[in-house]
């Protein structure tokens, strides 16, 4: 677990070590082929990301106000998250549940709010031990694994009733609608989770009416605007250090004799951890201009922090975005037909970050049983590197071509997920169809951000534990954990896009202009 989490961490890694990583995208494409798609090739070990890509969140625009359509039509300039999760473990099962709140402004004006909820369950297990060294200190490491899986649903509210020639302005104003809209949600959530009792109907319409007053003059096209719904499977390790409390075990009438030391109680920080996720989220689109359409968004992420203090941090994130015609699709399903997808989105993100705090444990025991307290918190600056290719399937041709690649016609395992900046260079003579598709046609982009998390973590357990030499096994008999994460990231640096190939092939990179009209607006 160590190994793995330190090359987690290890964000600055050679070439052929990120490409390996491309190939744990035939994990989230598998679903779609109904066979092993990566049989021949190795799955990795090593957005939104991540979460800085667009990836299918947005809503994509043919028309390029500036002449050049290679040019992406908006960007991301800012997102605000908020995450709070609530894992309760009884014996060896894990049950949790999270909602995550997005605010997004984007440069065309516009502003997202989304809002899902998830539940999920899995099992876990942990193993420690003495370190030989410190048995007299009572030293000892410990690593435990969690595997999760779970599903949620939400929606997604699009704010763009303030439309004007000034972007800036309707970025504003939208901000604002969006800002007030989220604190209806707020005082709707309160209104239903008001117990049963007396009078309680009377009471829930009152309720209402007084929530209905702090909606925004301008309000969302249709609540939601996007339905959406996720499942996901998480795995996730973590090793730390501490120490062991001992009784000299003499006491009362014998205190001249003993029984030899005795546990009373351990205290002990996580030093290593490391997380890996897939993520599939669907997306149906009621209204806007994609009303009608369903996208797939599959996300792999990679997430590992070192250092008592949390003092290293890195995460990897890989996003496939495939949108369809809803009512198509739906029939195809049916029918057993090939679908015909419309519109393809490859995210791409790194982000490596450092910072403050500290997540520890501390516990005591009565005999076989213990109890522990946990918690901790801390802060982490970081910087996301962000890549996207947009392709818009407006011929069979082009569309048979890249749902021959995710249904694994072919073999796409020798390069499951080509790379945004790869595809903005000359096509090599083994190029895959996708490879010369994504460089002919494709939105290439890059965006830099910087972001602020804070966080803080508690948890309390109640655990029965067993002592094999200098191993002890354990599990909790009860135990709850609850976590919130809060995210800030912003646009930094000059965005830039790959326009048409020139003389030779390439695609030059130039500054972004649909990006950087608008400035993104602290929340």
């Amino acid at each position: 677990m160590s190994l793995v989490v330190a090359a987690i961490v290890g964000v600055s890694v050679p070439a052929d070590t990120a490409t390996g990583l491309k190939s744990a995208v035939c994990r989230i494409l598998h679903p779609l082929s109904g066979s092993d798609a990566c049989a021949s090739g190795d799955y990795a070990d090593g957005e939104g990301g991540g979460e800085g890509g667009e990836g299918g969140g947005g809503d994509g625009d043919p028309f390029v106000p500036n002449g050049d359509p290679f040019e992406p039509a908006k960007c991301l300039l800012s997102q605000d998250q908020t995450k709070d999760t609530v894992v309760i473990q009884i014996f060896f099962i894990k049950i949790s549940s999270s909602e995550t709140v997005k605010l997004q402004q984007w440069s065309d004006g516009t502003v997202t709010l989304e809002r899902v909820t998830e539940t999920g369950g899995g099992v876990t297990a942990s193993i420690s031990a003495g370190i030989p060294g410190l048995k007299d200190w009572g030293g000892s490491a410990k690593l435990s694994g969690t595997y999760l899986a779970g599903s949620g649903s939400g929606g997604q509210w699009l704010f763009n009733g303030n439309k004007s020639d000034n972007p800036q302005a309707d970025l504003e104003a939208n901000l604002a609608d969006a800002k007030q809209f989220a604190e209806y949600l707020k005082a709707m959530d309160d209104c239903n989770s008001r117990p049963a009792g007396p009078r309680s109907s009377e009471l829930g319409m009152i309720c209402g009416y007084h929530a209905g007053k702090k909606k925004p003059d301008l309000e969302p096209e249709r609540a939601p605007d996007v339905d959406i719904t996720k499942t996901s499977t998480e795995a996730s390790g973590n090793v730390s250090f501490g120490g062991k409390f001992k009784s000299n075990g003499k006491s009362g009438k014998d205190a001249g004799k003993s029984d030899g030391p005795k546990d009373l109680g351990k205290i002990s920080g996580e030093v290593l951890s490391g997380t890996m996720t897939e993520d599939v989220v669907v997306m149906r689109h009621n209204t806007g201009q994609n009303a009608g359409k369903i996208t797939f968004i599959y996300t792999f992420t990679v997430k590992g922090i070192a250092g008592a203090g949390g003092v290293a941090t890195g995460e990897r994130m890989q996003q496939v975005a495939v949108t369809y015609d809803a009512a198509a699709y739906d029939q195809e399903e049916e029918d057993d037909t090939p679908h015909h997808p419309e519109k393809l989105v490859i995210t791409t993100s790194q982000e490596a970050g450092d910072g403050g705090g500290f997540k520890g444990e501390a516990g005591a025991n009565a005999g076989p049983v213990t109890i522990d307290v946990g918690g901790g918190g801390g802060t982490t600056e970081s910087e996301i590197h962000t890549e996207s290719a947009e392709l818009i399937l407006d011929n069979d041709t082009d569309s048979t071509a890249v749902e021959d690649w995710l249904r694994g016609n072919g073999d796409p395992a020798d390069n499951p997920l080509p790379s945004p900046s790869d595809a903005a260079k000359v096509p090599g003579p083994d190029a895959s169809p996708l490879e010369r598709l994504l460089h002919d046609k494709g939105k290439l982009s890059k965006l830099d951000y910087k972001a602020n998390t804070d966080w803080w973590n508690a948890s309390l357990g109640i655990g029965f534990g067993i002592s094999v030499g200098q191993f002890s096994l354990g599990f909790k008999l009860f135990g709850i954990d609850i976590t919130h994460e809060h995210k800030e990231q912003t646009i930094t640096g000059d965005p830039t896009y790959a326009t048409g190939p020139k003389n030779g092939g390439a695609r030059p990179w130039v500054e972004w202009k649909n990006c950087t009209r608008t400035k993104p607006i602290p929340t």
